[in-house]
C-alpha cells in the first residue's frame, strides 16, 4: 500500500489534476449544471486544441531545460506567413509546409544562439518575441490578407464524433500529444530529453548530445506552436497579427500546473494538457459563474503557485515513505 502511495505523489501530473477536478466540481455547482453539459463542454473542447498543442511544446522544451517565451509570436507568424503565401497563389501544402520550415527555422536560432553563446534562453526568446510578432505584422502589410475560400478547412475545423462533440482539430491534437508522449517514455530521445533536463554534464559525460537534444526541443516547441496558431486562424476564418499575445505565459503556467520543473528533468505530455485544460476550465467556469473576467489571470497565478507547492509537497512525502520503507 506504501509503495503504491508513493507511486502517485511522484507523479508530477498529480497535483494540477486533482485541482482540475475540484474546480470543475465548483463550476458545475456554480452553474447550477451548465458547466458539463454537451454545448458547453464543446465550446471548451474546441478550443482547447491551440493552447493545448502549444503548451505540449513548452512542457517538453522545459523538460530539456530551457523554455521559450516566443511562441506566442510564433503562433500568429506561421499562419500568416501561409495567408501571404496563399494570396500569391501557392497552394494550401506547399504554405503549410512552408510556414512549418519557418517554425522551424525560429526554432533553430532560439535553440542555436542559447546554446552557442550559453545565453540564457529567456533573453534569446524574449528577443525572438519581439522580432516575430514585428515581423508578424511587416508581411501582412498591416491588413490581414484575405484566405482563399477553397481552404480544405474541413480537415482541422469540422465537428465530429457522438453528437458533434469535437472539432476535427481535437484529433490533430489528441494525435500529437500520443506522439510526443510515446516520445518522451518510450524511446532513446525522450530519456535523453530528461537525461539533458535532468542533469547536463552528466548527460553529456554519457555521450549524449545534449545541445542537438536542445535545439531539437526548440524546433519541436516552435513548430507545434505554428500549428495551434494555423488551427485557431482557420477556425476563425482570417489571420490576425495580434493572436497569440500572452499566450507564451499561459503555456508556461500549464506546464507548471501540469508539473513540470523549470529547472528541467521532470515533466509529462500528459501534465501539459492537464495544465491547458485547467486554464480552460478557469475561464470558462468564471463566466458561466458570473464571476469579474479580471479574476482570470489572478486564479491562473494562484493556481500555478497552488501547484508547485503541492507538487513540492507531494514529492516530499514520496521521499520520506521511501526512507520509512
Amino acid at each position: 500500500m506504501k509503495r503504491l502511495f508513493k507511486t502517485y505523489l511522484e507523479k508530477p501530473e498529480l497535483a494540477g489534476l486533482i485541482l482540475l477536478v475540484l474546480l470543475v466540481i465548483v463550476f458545475q455547482v456554480r452553474s447550477h449544471g451548465v458547466f458539463l453539459n454537451a454545448d458547453n463542454l464543446r465550446g471548451i473542447l474546441g478550443i482547447l486544441p491551440e493552447a493545448g498543442l502549444v503548451a505540449i511544446g513548452v512542457t517538453i522544451l522545459m523538460i530539456s531545460g530551457e523554455f521559450d517565451l516566443s511562441v506566442g509570436s510564433v503562433f500568429a507568424l506561421m499562419p500568416m506567413t501561409m495567408a501571404v503565401l496563399m494570396v500569391h497563389g501557392a497552394p494550401f501544402p506547399l504554405a503549410l509546409l512552408a510556414g512549418l520550415l519557418v517554425c522551424a527555422a525560429v526554432g533553430f536560432i532560439n535553440g542555436y544562439i542559447t546554446i552557442r553563446f550559453a545565453i540564457p534562453s529567456f533573453i534569446t526568446t524574449l528577443g525572438m518575441l519581439f522580432m516575430a510578432r514585428s515581423l508578424t505584422v511587416v508581411i501582412s502589410g498591416g491588413f490581414p490578407p484575405l484566405l482563399p475560400a477553397d481552404l480544405p478547412t474541413w480537415l482541422f475545423t469540422s465537428f465530429v464524433g457522438p453528437g458533434n462533440m469535437f472539432r476535427m482539430s481535437f484529433l490533430w491534437f489528441a494525435g500529437a500529444a500520443l506522439l510526443t508522449s510515446l516520445m518522451l517514455s518510450r524511446t532513446n530521445f525522450g530519456n535523453w530529453i530528461k537525461a539533458t533536463g535532468g542533469f547536463l554534464p552528466a548527460a553529456a559525460a554519457m555521450g549524449i548530445p545534449t545541445a542537438r537534444v536542445k535545439i531539437a526541443c526548440f524546433m519541436l516547441c516552435s513548430m507545434l506552436s505554428g500549428f495551434a496558431g494555423m488551427l485557431q486562424v482557420l477556425r476563425l476564418g482570417s489571420p490576425l497579427p495580434s493572436i497569440g499575445e500572452g499566450l507564451e505565459l499561459q503555456a508556461v503556467a500549464a506546464a507548471v500546473i501540469g508539473g513540470a520543473s523549470l529547472a528541467g528533468g521532470i515533466g509529462t505530455v500528459m501534465g501539459g494538457i492537464i495544465g491547458t485544460t485547467l486554464i480552460r476550465v478557469i475561464d470558462n467556469g468564471l463566466v458561466l459563474s458570473h464571476v469579474d473576467a479580471n479574476w482570470f489571470k489572478f486564479a491562473i497565478g494562484f493556481l500555478t503557485i497552488l501547484a508547485v507547492v503541492a507538487n513540492a509537497w507531494m514529492r516530499k512525502r514520496a521521499k520520506a515513505i521511501k526512507m520509512e520503507g
